[in-house]
């Protein structure tokens, strides 16, 4: 059985009560994506007061930086309630007919987390939806088929996805605002921290707090999960605080590096130097070379390794850096072209 990867997008369901509870439920309270916020607020105190549904929202980023929190932030900020669902869920027009004509009102929020994996026949059904807050349902087939028009709540969707490049042009035109979540910095990751120790009654010293944001790849999901694990560490090999020293304890039983690197980061950098010379080599390749699905490397992986320097993206395939290569504390591999 394969060990869970530490940054794996799933959750437990503990976890899960965890992160709704450490979740910001207004943008005060959100850290981070400064100018994100100030436009967004701007937007939605502009919607408030011509007493109008905000215009629909995209967000696209790796996972774990705040998608989901924002849209229900929005519910929050604008006094609506908020449906949440995802492309795959929607399997059918009829779904998705059924949920907005029942389950919303005005105003209302539907949130659709991986929208860019909305099947076609869903994906044209929302079209008037969202330019018309209108539905059709095709009834009867051949020369007896008719169109029935059914008159939808004025709603806002709010859209998000990891892989922005899959939505399709019709889909992705259609929305007013659009957002790319990038990766926190350090500091911000740890007043996040220091809220989330807060919210959950961890005693933290600073020092520590600043031991797990160095390595919780400028996500805030990850940081919040590695802090509960540094927790359990205080709490069992300590005295209950975390201090530099559980931290660091904790993240070398967890073989979490000083570099945020995890296991599988590691075996697919050595992957690339090793099997492949390097690079270039094809995500396909890489994927089985690591025992991995392709979307874990494209979307989890991959994202913080390109920012961190230790890979390049080519339009030949995956390429080793220097830095990679001094990281792992190997030699450049033979006949290499390292960036």
């Amino acid at each position: 059985m394969k060990e869970e990867n530490v940054f794996s997008p799933q959750t437990d369901q503990e976890e899960l009560r965890d992160e709704r509870s450490l979740r910001p439920k207004n943008l005060g309270e959100f850290i981070g994506q400064e100018k994100l916020k100030e436009n967004l607020g701007v937007f939605i105190e502009a919607a408030k007061g011509r007493k109008e549904q905000l215009d629909h929202c995209l967000f696209y980023s790796p996972p774990g930086l705040g998608k989901t929190t924002l849209a229900h932030i929005l519910a929050n900020e604008l006094g609506v309630n908020i449906k949440i669902t995802s492309g795959p869920v929607l399997t059918k027009p009829g779904d998705l007919a059924a949920m907005v004509t029942t389950e919303l009102s005005d105003g209302d929020i539907l949130f659709i987390d991986e929208i860019h994996r909305l099947n076609t026949a869903v994906e044209e059904a929302l079209y008037p939806v969202m330019e018309d807050f209108l539905f059709f349902i095709n009834t009867g087939k051949g020369p007896g088929a008719t169109t029935l028009k059914i008159q939808t709540p004025k709603i806002t969707l709010v859209g998000a996805t990891t892989r922005s490049g899959l939505l399709t042009g019709p889909l992705r035109d259609r929305f007013g605002i659009i957002f790319n979540l990038g990766f926190y910095e350090t500091p911000e990751i740890e007043k996040i921290l220091r809220r989330s120790a807060g919210i959950l009654g961890v005693e933290a010293d600073k020092a520590g707090l600043e031991e797990i944001a160095g390595r919780a790849r400028g996500t805030p999901r990850i940081a919040n999960r590695l802090l509960r694990r540094v927790r359990d560490f205080a709490q069992v090999r300590g005295k209950g605080v975390i201090t530099p020293e559980i931290a660091v304890n904790a993240m070398t039983s967890l073989e979490i590096d000083a570099e945020g690197l995890d296991q599988l980061d590691r075996a697919l950098l050595l992957a690339i130097a090793e099997k492949f010379s390097g690079g270039p080599v094809g995500i396909d390749n890489l994927a089985v070379a690591v025992g991995e699905e392709t979307d874990t490397l494209t979307d989890v992986i991959e994202p913080y390794l390109i920012k961190a320097g230790f890979l390049q993206r080519t339009p030949r395939g995956r390429i080793l850096t220097e830095k990679a290569c001094r990281h792992l504390k190997i030699k450049k591999p033979k006949n290499a072209d390292l960036f």
